[in-house]
């Protein structure tokens, strides 16, 4: 039975950054639109969910901080037995607010630092100062015993650095880091990517180093890391993961105005939390039920061996083909 083991709700499109790979195309501090769900339906959307799973959900943007009711949100999903969590930028976190954000349930927050480097974060970021900001919130987080995680996106400009990031997470104080691999969707679709070379060695580095790593290390939008672990013969150091793409099996997200799609960077509309209900979506969608269906994947995909575990990225594949079931395009392996 497919059920919810994580949901993305992207809670609003106004965010304080303007980050040059932002998949939702998110709007400047006071552009959140009228269509964006309210209180009481954002809470009918929570109560919904738990009816399904008691699953991880994301509460993320834009900027969720810059959501007035978000305490509240986060309180009602921890009351319904949601495991709530927290995607930011880390740019708004101090003391107060870390504080305010373990008191409503958030078990855990995920802080995008995409390098080492101040100048390389800030350019990508679009703010000067947007490094030092995101330090400061993740130790304020540490301060107030808010469990929190290291997200990254690589990019060529930061390619190389990526074990020095792990290191720098540790340092940090962080419980994980997760490497998120570029989807060309929303403002990323002008970015140069890295090659789908430079991507089977990232994994392969990511999945042989996972017994040398002190805290969790996740590569994601990359499910070959899962065949490269059946490879290695290394699965079972990953056995919490299930499938390396989740997109409308154990996963899907929720648009600020209550669209839901197989994935934040698959932007395909299943239905909308307005008009139905979120159980009636993830139950009755066909494109869910075709992603379900390990056997309808096309081309190299669909002859793979590793479909049932790595399934290849159906963003990407529909990025570059406009076919969600095609090919994994960044993938190098012939079944």
């Amino acid at each position: 039975m497919f059920l919810p083991r994580l949901l993305s709700w992207n809670v609003t499109y106004e965010c304080n950054l303007k980050c040059e790979h932002c998949y939702i195309d998110a709007v400047g501090v006071g552009g959140a639109k009228k269509t964006e769900l309210t209180t009481e339906e954002g809470k009918r959307l929570l109560d919904q969910i738990a009816e399904l799973s008691k699953t991880v959900v994301v509460l993320s943007g834009g900027e969720p901080l810059l959501r007035k009711d978000i305490y509240e949100l986060a309180e009602h999903g921890t009351r319904n037995g949601l495991r709530m969590v927290m995607g930011t930028n880390g740019t708004l976190i101090d003391d107060k607010i870390a504080e305010k954000l373990k008191e409503s349930g958030v078990m855990r927050v995920g802080i995008s630092i995409d390098s080492i480097y101040p100048d390389t974060h800030d350019r990508f970021r679009g703010e000067k100062g947007a490094f030092k900001k995101a330090i400061e919130g993740a130790k304020s987080c540490k301060k107030a015993g808010l469990s929190f995680q290291i997200h990254s996106t690589v990019t060529t400009a930061n390619y190389d650095e990526i074990a020095e990031q792990i290191d720098f997470s540790v340092d940090l104080g962080a419980d994980a880091f997760h490497v998120f691999f570029l989807v060309p969707t929303g403002r990323a679709k002008d970015l140069v990517d890295i090659t789908p070379e430079q991507y089977e060695k990232a994994l392969r580095a990511l999945v042989e180093n996972q017994k040398d790593y002190p805290i969790e290390v996740k590569p994601v939008c990359a499910p070959q890391f899962m065949r490269i672990a059946s490879q290695r013969k290394v699965l079972s150091k990953l056995e919490r993961y299930t499938r390396g793409c989740l997109a409308g099996t154990n996963y899907c997200r929720i648009k600020p105005d209550g669209e839901v799609n197989p994935c934040p960077y698959l932007p395909i509309t299943i239905g909308n939390v307005k008009e139905e209900s979120f159980v009636d979506i993830w139950n009755n969608s066909e494109v869910f039920k075709t992603l379900r269906d390990f056997d309808s994947l096309k081309g190299r995909c669909g002859a793979c061996s590793y479909k049932d575990i790595c399934g290849g990225c159906r963003a990407r594949a529909y990025a570059y083909t406009d076919d969600y079931l095609e090919e994994e395009p960044w993938c190098v392996y012939e079944p």
